[in-house]
């Protein structure tokens, strides 16, 4: 079973949520945010209730500094998720694992980490898609679902065969670009253009 808690900093130790927001306001130039808070949601599996309630208190959160919710806050505000992509090494959820094992003395759990945004004010869905945007970086992060999942275990398809690329040190600057799109790249036209002048 998955187990799930927000972790959220109390009013006067935002000062993430209040940086990020003046950050958009200032530099997005979206004056219409008037409020952001910020959450850190776990997701955790192959645990007991029991631990895990007590995780949260010890683990997941530092009682006198933050608040946690089994759901979010009830709100209008526009809402969206960032989580590292699979095989991105996530630090925060590796930690509270390996935290969860130490007190257990048992089986490590699975643990999820994602970065929950509550934007506040009168704001288009243009300026949510920039703000999107802004603070997930499509190298590492991704925007994560609200939804429960039935299981954290993530299953693969292994590739039977490797596929080869016909034609890629003849490709000009338009077939580079539309190469980088097709296969979803991390890298700028001046990477790719070193990689197929590497080859020829």
């Amino acid at each position: 079973m998955v187990y799930r808690v927000y972790v959220e900093k109390k009013p006067g130790l935002r000062h993430s949520a209040d940086s990020l927001k003046e950050e958009i306001r200032a530099f997005l130039g979206i004056k219409e945010l008037s409020d952001l808070r910020l959450f850190n949601r776990y997701d955790v599996e192959h645990i007991e209730k029991e631990l895990f309630d007590y995780a949260v208190g010890t683990v997941f959160s530092e009682p006198q500094q933050d608040v946690t919710y089994s759901e979010l806050p009830e709100t209008d505000a526009a809402v969206f998720a960032v989580e590292y992509l699979p095989g991105q090494y996530d630090q925060r959820a590796d930690s509270a694992a390996q935290c969860i094992q130490i007190i257990s003395q048992g089986e490590r759990p699975t643990v999820r980490n994602a970065r929950v945004y509550m934007l506040y004010g009168n704001l288009t869905e243009a300026q949510i898609a920039e703000i999107k945007k802004y603070v997930v970086n499509p190298v590492e992060s991704r925007e994560a679902s609200l939804d429960m999942p039935e299981t954290l275990d993530i299953q693969y398809d292994i590739p039977e065969s490797v596929v080869t690329l016909e034609g890629f040190t003849q490709l000009d600057e338009e077939g580079l670009k539309e190469f980088m799109k097709t296969y979803g790249l991390a890298m700028d036209l001046g990477d790719i253009t070193c990689c197929r002048d590497y080859f020829r």
